[in-house]
């Protein structure tokens, strides 16, 4: 009894120290995979477009990671960046690259609105930026009439920073959502934000215990959510010419995923952005590799929500809901 009481524990102890590696051997294998299914998929012109698409991506989660850490979920995430696409391409021709900042700032302000009426009118996070994302859809519905907003030519010059791609042929963007990270990663190391963040998230009750203003950073994290999902909704505008009240409809699904499939929990406690930057990386090669191998578009979805339910059922903490509703 007691050797295979051992034997399990020899067992469980490998499978932890595996554990963390996980995301980045199923990355390599999945470029492998679809290359072998496709040859030519790994060449450099098809890695910059997957580049490209995980950086946007990326920023997207990267704000979405906080708010998972502190055991809530940000649902406006893609009517947020469909509205800063809105609001940059009208602002565009009239403020130039000041459109760039005030957008984001405009996003800072609704991430924290939602946050705000979470935490103090005590809705759960769902329903807080599950309606927060209604007002924006219909905000950016009412900006245009439902149409396109195209960036025209002025306004295009302005864009190039995110657009374009100058350093071996790498897409602007890789390095902006480079920066984010490494900003994201040492916000997280090296500030009460960061570090408060796991640890309310790992226990709330316990963190007010302990005197940590569980209200301020709880806010403070959909506000940094909001910020990156307008900034990540002007950089696609930026690369796409033109705004639109959908364009990122379709983004809510990996964003979540590129946030959970890495390992960060969505019972909060558990993640970091460096999982972020693997999850997003993970579901763009998805992505891009269904599109690549002939798998009809409409199919994503579908593959983003399966593995979502599987990710979730790997990394979630049962012992915080003893009771699933």
């Amino acid at each position: 009894m007691a050797r295979v009481l051992s034997v399990d524990m020899a067992t469980a102890d490998v499978a932890d120290r595996i554990r963390p590696y996980a995301p980045l051997a199923l990355l390599i294998i999945l470029v492998f995979g679809v290359n072998i299914a496709e040859p030519g998929f790994a060449n450099f012109s098809t890695l910059s477009v997957v580049l490209a698409d995980a950086s946007i991506l990326f920023i997207l989660a990267a704000g979405m990671t906080f708010v998972i850490m502190l055991g809530g979920i940000d649902l406006s995430v893609q009517a947020a960046a469909s509205f800063a696409s809105m609001v940059v391409a009208e602002l565009l021709p009239r403020v130039g690259y000041f459109a760039f900042p005030i957008t984001i700032l405009v996003g800072l302000l609704i991430g924290l609105a939602s946050g705000f009426v979470h935490v103090k009118l005590r809705i759960s996070s769902f329903i807080a930026t599950l309606a927060t994302g209604g007002i924006m859809t219909g905000l950016s519905l009412l900006m245009a009439d439902g149409h396109t907003v195209a960036i025209l030519a002025t306004g295009r010059e302005q864009c190039l920073w995110i657009a374009d791609a100058w350093l071996f042929n790498i897409p602007n963007v890789a390095f902006i959502a480079l920066v984010v990270a490494i900003a994201g990663m040492l916000v997280q190391r090296y500030t009460r934000f960061g570090r408060y963040s796991v640890a309310i998230g790992a226990g709330e009750p316990a963190a007010r215990a302990a005197g940590i203003a569980v209200d301020r950073y709880k806010i403070m994290a959909f506000g940094f959510s909001g910020a990156l999902a307008a900034f990540g909704g002007a950089a696609l505008a930026a690369r796409l010419s033109s705004g639109s009240p959908d364009l990122a409809n379709q983004l809510l699904l990996p964003t979540i995923a590129a946030v959970i499939v890495a390992g960060t929990a969505i019972t909060g406690g558990v993640g970091s952005i460096g999982r972020t930057v693997v999850g997003a990386a993970i579901v763009s090669i998805v992505r891009i590799g269904m599109t690549f191998v002939g798998i009809d578009i409409f199919a994503q979805q579908i593959v983003f929500g399966a593995a979502l339910v599987f990710a979730v059922f790997v990394t979630i903490d049962r012992s915080k809901i003893p009771i699933i509703k």
